[in-house]
């Protein structure tokens, strides 16, 4: 639980900068200098396959962008939480599309991406179907890119039932980061998320279906491990049926050498026409997400930082900027700029140096903390607090305790502010996301929402703006420590 609210605002602003300036000050320590090299705990090798991949690293989608390309239509199963959608620009979730590419048309727009967007370090084949399934427009994509664009990592997801099939083709092309989404495995758990699968040109349902799909998964992920594939597994949690399985999923995927498990939650608005969404199974909520999360801890690390992106999402995790590269809008002739990646990456390093040095001061600045505090940062990106609160539609959620500060999830929300002027209704809805969170850390914020939080008990600070998250957090929380001592 977050501590109670203690307003800390008005008194104490000009220290707080002062203090976050310090904090926040460019220069390495000596065990922060490292931060090119990775974290202590993973092999230099690892760090250099994950370092720019914005979803196999957790700063990493603080600075770099993926690409997902819509060439994979064919799926070899109905889950009961997926309809695939085309032409499709108002839903932002998972088998979502607007439209879909043949591999040519693909690579093109890749290109066009690539000249536009530096901040591209990944391509990805997420369907709408399956990239698996439908091996061969999958390859012939990533034949068609690597060729072009060499230093765009290729990146793939699947449910795994096809997937043992092509995984010398895969090591072949230098695919090296896989997903693969396991929901349980347990059978007769995995059943109750399927309506059915087809194997071997085959349709098989119940039981019998989920063991297919379980034991080709873990098939999936023996063969990729062995190979040096890393592979990210992917969980969609469905309260009531397989939320306490999580925890043997968790277990399970470690064993067999996952790199990451994504524990992601159910969607399941009606509008979308799922099954599970048309029969009244809920999503969980932002507790009870971070719930099952916390207690796999010490099992396969986590990633806490996943948007369900669309099939065909451009651009940073969070944000979708696919509708500027429709086909339509591509130039005939496109000249990749492969100098504005490299200078933009080199950016990166330097910028990842001085952060990882001002994120440890703050942690030691942080060491004080007796409870434990949630903030809600409005972020655009870079690790910053550079986004108006009325921007917003999402907040990355940050929590300090004695522990230190660390990122622990996000919160999506429709943006207060339409044209302008603020939705009292969005309001509402921003403070039911915003549960259990004491400090919102924006660049800037309208007195009337600033209000309204401050009703539900929720302090908005925005004197902060452009501050590194971390250095922020922990200038907040020592202004806090040094109110608690005043009124002592």
């Amino acid at each position: 639980m977050s501590a109670p609210l203690i307003p800390i605002s008005g008194l104490t602003v000009a220290n707080r900068q002062k203090m976050s300036a310090t904090l926040g000050q460019a220069g390495c320590s000596k065990s922060a200098c490292g931060a090119s090299e990775g974290p202590a705990d993973m092999d230099p090798a690892v760090w250099a396959k994950v370092k720019d991949h914005p979803c196999y690293s957790e700063e990493a989608h603080l600075y770099f962008a993926r690409m997902h390309v819509a060439v994979a239509p064919a799926c070899n199963i109905q889950c009961h939480y997926c309809n695939r959608k085309f032409d499709c620009a108002n839903e932002s979730r998972p088998g979502v599309v607007s439209e879909r590419l043949t591999p040519e048309q693909a690579a093109r727009k890749v290109l066009a991406v690539a000249a536009q967007v530096p901040q591209l370090s990944v391509l990805g084949v997420a369907g709408p179907g399956d990239a698996a399934c439908d091996w061969r427009r999958t390859k012939a994509t990533f034949e068609a890119v690597a060729e072009r664009l060499p230093d765009i990592k290729l990146c793939l997801s699947s449910n795994g039932l096809a997937l043992p099939d092509h995984i010398d083709e895969i090591v072949a092309m230098n695919v090296d980061h896989v997903t693969v989404t396991i929901n349980a495995i347990d059978p007769e758990i995995g059943a109750k998320t399927i309506a059915w699968i087809v194997h071997d040109r085959k349709r098989y349902t119940g039981v019998e279906a989920a063991t297919i799909l379980r034991d080709r998964q873990l098939q999936s992920l023996d063969m990729l491990r062995d190979r040096g594939v890393l592979v990210k597994v992917n969980s969609v949690l469905i309260p009531g049926i397989n939320d306490a399985h999580l925890i043997e999923v968790n277990r399970a995927v470690k064993a067999r050498g996952a790199f990451l498990h994504n524990i992601m939650p159910l969607i399941s608005d009606p509008a979308h026409g799922t099954h599970f969404g048309l029969t009244g199974q809920r999503g969980p909520t932002p507790a009870e997400l971070k719930q099952v999360q916390d207690a796999c801890e010490g099992g396969a690390r986590l990633m806490r930082h996943c948007r369900q992106c669309r099939a065909d999402a451009v651009g940073l995790l969070g944000e979708d900027r696919g509708g500027e590269f429709s086909l339509d809008r591509l130039p005939d002739e496109v000249e990749d700029a492969p100098e504005a990646r490299a200078a933009y990456r080199a950016w990166v390093a330097g910028e990842r140096a001085d952060r990882a040095a001002a994120a440890e001061r703050a942690d030691r600045a942080a060491a004080g903390v007796a409870d434990t505090v949630l903030f809600a940062v409005c972020t655009r990106g870079s690790g910053r607090i550079n986004q108006h609160f009325g921007k917003a539609t999402e907040f990355q959620i940050y929590e300090a305790d004695g522990d230190g500060i660390r990122f622990v999830g996000h919160r999506r929300a429709d943006n207060y502010c339409l044209g302008g002027i603020g939705d009292e209704e969005r309001m509402a809805r921003i403070i039911q996301v915003l549960d259990g969170v004491a400090y919102v850390l924006c660049q800037k914020i309208g007195e009337r929402p600033r209000q309204t939080l401050a009703q539900a008990g929720i302090e908005a600070i925005d004197d902060l703006g452009s501050d590194y998250i971390e250095t922020a957090i922990a200038a907040v929380v020592q202004a806090r420590a040094a109110q608690t001592a005043q009124r002592a």
